[in-house]
């Protein structure tokens, strides 16, 4: 009997006539080519299982595939040594009696790279690592290289090579993980929270790396992705909080300064006329059905003018309060107050972003923006040409902008999560260094509601499967 690698699954060659391969985790008969096959996730409780039944068989892994060019060898090189502060040492532990699986939830500026690194210098088998844009695919070949001696392989951004260490972004890997996927013992999953959703887990579905580590300062609550990212990568073992590790030599300290403002008479005229209409047609809908969730009901919206007109009612509400004539006139003058400081300016949408951008003066860091213009930017800004940069969601996430000590958070879209990832940006420590976040709240709108929510984010919450 062999165990052979097929496109992202693994299929139970010429089984022995009394195994019931039927009862082995994950195995379901192939009626197109007649055979037992199971998802390449479960490669490892297969062998474990065929292992306990005393069961002989050979396990036939994949030469790497013509498609992909510049293969490398795939033994490991050497890593040079990678120390750990005590809390990252900590996580690490807590993973690796995890049965190595699971996912290290730190803030922002914590290490989490680190740990990763120092996961796969221990391990020393194949490892792929996977994260969710262009620009953490540069951030993670630049930090590998510097700890890792031999070559380094890339898959997205147009380059297609692969070593015995390999970094991919998430689009890439779903595209390529049938065959990328048998090659791998470890596979790292920077900012695993996108996974768990349904969306691209394929790519984690087809891999049979038995060793897994997710990263991530703000893994999910919701019982459902929470079970579903345990399934494919573990379950969280070791998790701090910012509050956890700020004020000392791990995170700066900071303060959050929340200043109220309030609408106009004109933008609260059309803020109360646009709520009150998609607000009547959200009440019709929940009158109607037993289990009103607000995402069914813009699915549901979405087949009626008058469901659309409810849509476009409260996206235009968004707008409004995102960045109101007050809000303009105060980040005009924190600007003012911290001309000496390097502050990064957060709003709800691009929209909101070029507004401020074109009305003072600064760099807008958008999805627009390309790559060597956002890296020479960002560039200029640690270097101190730049003093401030207005971003939607690009500097939300994984871009490394360690002189940051101000931040003004005009709005946001995301709730907690994306608040706890702009809060990080700005807590790389420093001498001296105390960071200063500046929210503001439009009174008597639904932001008061979502600025509480966002602000448990960041207390202690300290974990660990020790």
């Amino acid at each position: 009997m062999r165990l052979e690698f097929d496109r992202g699954t693994v299929v139970l060659r010429d089984p022995p006539v009394a195994l019931d391969a039927a009862t082995l985790p994950g195995v379901h008969w192939d009626e197109r080519v007649s055979m037992f096959r199971a998802p390449a996730l479960r490669h490892a409780e297969v062998r474990e299982a065929l292992h306990a039944r005393g069961i002989l068989f050979d396990d036939e892994r994949p030469l790497v595939d013509a498609p992909l060019k510049n293969v490398a060898a795939f033994a490991p090189a050497a890593w040079r040594d990678i120390t750990l502060r005590p809390y990252q040492e900590a996580a690490l532990s807590g993973w690796e009696m995890a049965n190595r699986r699971g996912l290290v939830a730190l803030p922002t500026g914590s290490g989490k790279t680190r740990v990763a690194l120092a996961a796969a210098a221990r391990l020393r088998v194949p490892t792929l690592v996977l994260v969710p844009t262009r620009v953490l695919l540069e951030q993670w070949l630049s930090v590998i290289g510097g700890a890792y001696c031999g070559q380094v392989g890339c898959i997205g951004d147009g380059q297609r090579n692969i070593s015995a260490v390999t970094v991919a972004t998430f689009e890439s890997a779903w595209r390529h993980m049938a065959t990328l996927g048998g090659r791998f013992g470890l596979l790292i999953v920077d900012e695993a929270h996108h996974f768990g959703s349904g969306l691209r887990d394929e790519a984690l579905e087809m891999s049979i790396a038995p060793a897994r580590l997710g990263l991530s300062a703000t893994p999910p609550r919701d019982s459902v992705a929470v079970a579903r990212l345990t399934a494919l990568i573990g379950p969280i073992v070791y998790e701090l909080a910012i509050g956890d590790l700020s004020g000392g030599s791990f995170l700066a300290s900071f303060d959050v300064v929340k200043i109220n403002v309030d609408l106009n008479q004109a933008e609260r005229a059309l803020y109360e006329a646009e709520r009150e209409i998609y607000g009547e047609a959200f009440k019709a809908y929940c009158r109607s059905h037993q289990s009103p969730t607000w995402k069914n009901f813009t699915i549901e919206a979405a087949r009626c003018a008058a469901g659309r007109r409810a849509i476009a009612a409260f996206a235009k509400t968004r707008r409004l309060i995102g960045l109101t004539e007050q809000k303009q006139a105060l980040v005009s003058r924190l600007l003012a107050e911290h001309r000496t400081s390097r502050v990064l300016v957060f709003t709800a949408d691009n929209e909101a972003a070029y507004t401020i951008a074109a009305r003072e003066l600064i760099m807008p860091i958008t999805c627009h923006i390309g790559r060597a213009e956002r890296r020479d930017a960002l560039a200029r800004f640690g270097a101190g040409e730049l003093r401030a940069l207005v971003s939607a969601q690009v500097l939300n996430e994984g871009i490394d902008v360690p002189t940051a000590d101000v931040a003004i958070v005009v709005g946001g879209a995301r709730g907690e999560r994306e608040h706890v990832q702009r809060v990080g940006r700005l807590l790389r420590p420093a001498v001296g260094k105390r960071a200063c976040v500046y929210e503001l709240v439009t009174r008597a709108t639904c932001e008061v509601r979502q600025a509480h929510r966002r602000g448990r984010g960041l207390a202690s919450r300290s974990t660990a499967q020790l």
